[in-house]
């Protein structure tokens, strides 16, 4: 007879209901009403947990942030255009799971100050992992990029990575966002990141990056 599963912790299920949401419909129009609703729990329940929602999004955020430094230090071990066509999907994959904070990202960080100081934190490691990724490629022989190039190039794939979801989004605003759209999107984002190397990647190298995002390239 098989063990049956344990229960999963009231607050964590709370978390897991709530990144659905907010996903789906944007963290602005999700009330923690409509959250304890989706749980089945009293609204009393829910703020037991977490008295106000901003602590939802404060633990989401958390969760974010521990998996993104853990990516970032992968920025160490890129050589080749694959290591990076990887590192950038897999950056691109976590952004996509906590999408809701790209979404509103200019909305979340004016109403929320703990969320405004820690995203600026991210957006400097975010940047020393894009010189790591430089820096690797040009070890591995697949880029050459003088020094004084580097820190712009870096900055410029971080906006990229930071505001990719919202080109996709202004351009197809009812669909964009659903899951079924999510692949072509990330891939769209990874290669479009990686585009910004092509003045510098060796023939064979940017000969490689076009093979692995062939396919994605075209509009949706």
């Amino acid at each position: 007879m098989p063990t049956p599963k344990r229960p999963r912790r009231t607050a964590e299920r709370i978390l897991e209901v709530t990144l659905d949401l907010f996903n789906a419909f944007g963290e602005p129009n999700v009330s923690t009403t409509l959250i304890s609703a989706e749980l089945k729990i009293s609204p009393g329940n829910l703020y037991y947990h977490y008295p106000a929602k901003d602590e939802l999004v404060n633990a989401l955020f958390a969760r974010y942030e521990a998996e993104l430094n853990e990516l970032l230090g992968a920025a160490d071990n890129v050589r080749n255009v694959e290591d990076a066509w990887l590192f950038f999907h897999m950056l691109f994959e976590l952004i996509w799971k906590h999408r809701f904070l790209y979404r509103d990202l200019n909305d979340l960080l004016f109403k929320n100050r703990r969320l405004e100081t820690h995203f600026q934190t991210l957006l400097a490691a975010k940047e020393q992992a894009m010189r790591h990724v430089l820096s690797g490629l040009h070890l591995g022989g697949a880029l050459k990029m003088e020094l004084r190039e580097a820190a712009p190039t870096a900055n410029a794939m971080v906006v990229v990575v930071s505001y990719w979801l919202s080109y996709e989004y202004v351009r197809d605003p009812r669909h964009a966002l659903e899951p079924d759209r999510a692949g072509a999107a990330l891939m769209r984002g990874a290669f479009h990141a990686l585009s910004l190397l092509l003045p510098y990647l060796e023939p064979a190298s940017k000969d490689h990056l076009f093979k692995l995002a062939g396919q994605y390239q075209s509009p949706p």
